[in-house]
């Protein structure tokens, strides 16, 4: 009968280390998308991220008892609306005007002047909605408020505080070194608000044709070997000393 040889603890114990560190290593040099899809919610783009949606532009004509029409400011109020509706409105200009109120007889007068000031900024009478309303406040003004859709870019809502930002029991990510959840919501959003035009932050505008007469001026110069830049003779004048010369 033979007998078993005993297992040499070391042995095993340098063979299971070296099998684990081989693991490791290789696990390392995988470097798949899957490591990013992991630490993507911590980016603020991607926590708080610009959608582009459709949201209403607001102008508010506040009318008195005694007063019926339009004061300067407010006309140019409703020019600049009819405008940018024109470039940017993707549905009707919606007026609401109160009645039942003290100054209703003036909020209609107001209404009239209204619809004539957008007529003549060009838009057509089927894109102006005229709608009665009761205000649920009695103890605030009743004025005209006018709106119509339009694409924007928004970001947020900010200020969502779900953790503290010091260390505390609530808070273990702290320790961790994670930005905090609100990190970056700010920055988003004022970047959606300063966008003119929403499709700008998905795709490039399309090229503008060239300037043909700066053009051509540029290529006769180059064709007799003369500097194509441009000289202002303003530039010497607004220097501020010939220190240089």
């Amino acid at each position: 009968m033979t007998a078993r040889i005993p297992l040499d603890r070391s042995r095993a114990f340098r063979l299971a280390g070296a099998l684990v560190g081989l693991s490791v290593v290789l696990g390392a040099c995988k470097h798949t998308e899957d490591v990013y899809a992991a630490s993507a919610p911590n980016d603020y783009r991607l926590r708080h991220p610009i959608a582009v949606e459709e949201a209403n532009r607001s102008v508010v004509i506040f009318v008195g008892q005694a007063r019926g029409g339009l004061s300067a400011s407010q006309r140019a109020d409703v020019i600049g609306l009819a405008q940018t509706w024109l470039r940017e409105g993707t549905g009707a200009i919606t007026v609401d005007v109160p009645v039942d109120t003290p100054n209703a007889r003036a909020a209609a007068d107001s209404f009239r002047e209204i619809q004539a000031t957008l007529a003549a900024a060009g838009v057509p009478p089927r894109g102006i909605v005229a709608r009665r309303y009761h205000p649920e406040n009695p103890r605030h003004m009743a004025a005209i408020r006018m709106n119509y859709p339009k694409i924007s870019a928004v970001a947020g809502p900010c200020g969502t505080w779900p953790e503290d930002l010091g260390p505390s029991v609530n808070n273990a990510s702290y320790f961790e070194n994670k930005p905090y959840y609100n990190f970056g919501c700010a920055y988003q959003r004022n970047m959606a608000a300063m966008a003119d035009n929403p499709s700008d932050l998905l795709q490039p505008r399309s090229e503008t044709p060239a300037y043909t007469p700066r053009r051509s001026t540029a290529f006769d110069k180059y064709r007799k070997g003369t500097p194509t830049t441009t000289i202002y003779p303003e530039a010497e004048k607004a220097k501020l000393s010939d220190t240089g010369k």
